[in-house]
């Protein structure tokens, strides 16, 4: 994947994880798609708002944790940051929002796609919503709010907490 070849990893942590997606894709041709049992690709987004001062993050109904919006790739994506924003605006409801070129991160998560489980490669980016950007709650939120950047939610993990301060530093 063109995305994750050419992307420089902020330190050796997310290097060894970028050749672990690497090593994934080559292993696993089909390991864009959801159906991909070992693990599979998905693009998440970091909106923040125009000042950069606020993040717009999700209750996640299954997780029940404040995360950031994203999802699978799904046919139509021509690369994975067209996902991203994809997912991003289905989820925020927010039209205009500009993407980041290049992702700020990417993660490996545990997730239940599959009864035996399987793992989320995610590949990460920043949008910036438009001034005055009014969102609007998806099926997949329980409730869906801004926040100010150095002020997370106590149902917010350290992982999510670590992505909202690289997308600042990514401004």
């Amino acid at each position: 994947m063109r995305v994750l070849e050419g992307w420089r990893a902020p330190d050796a942590a997310q290097e060894h994880l970028r050749r672990e997606f690497l090593r994934h894709l080559a292993a696993h041709p089909d390991g864009v798609w959801r159906e991909c049992v070992p693990g599979h690709i998905t693009a998440s987004t970091v909106v923040l708002d125009s000042s950069g001062s606020q993040v717009l993050l999700t209750l996640h109904h299954k997780h029940r944790l404040w995360l950031q919006l994203g999802g699978h790739c799904e046919p139509g994506d021509e690369s994975l940051a067209a996902a991203a924003l994809r997912e991003a605006t289905e989820e925020s409801g927010i039209a205009g929002l500009r993407l980041l070129e290049d992702p700020v991160q990417i993660g490996r998560h545990r997730v239940h796609c599959h009864p035996q489980g399987s793992y989320h490669l995610d590949v990460q980016y920043v949008a910036i919503a438009p001034p005055r950007a009014r969102h609007r709650i998806s099926a997949e939120s329980v409730d869906l709010r801004w926040f100010p950047v150095d002020s997370l939610p106590d149902l917010t993990d350290d992982f999510v907490r670590a992505l909202v301060a690289c997308a600042v530093a990514a401004l």
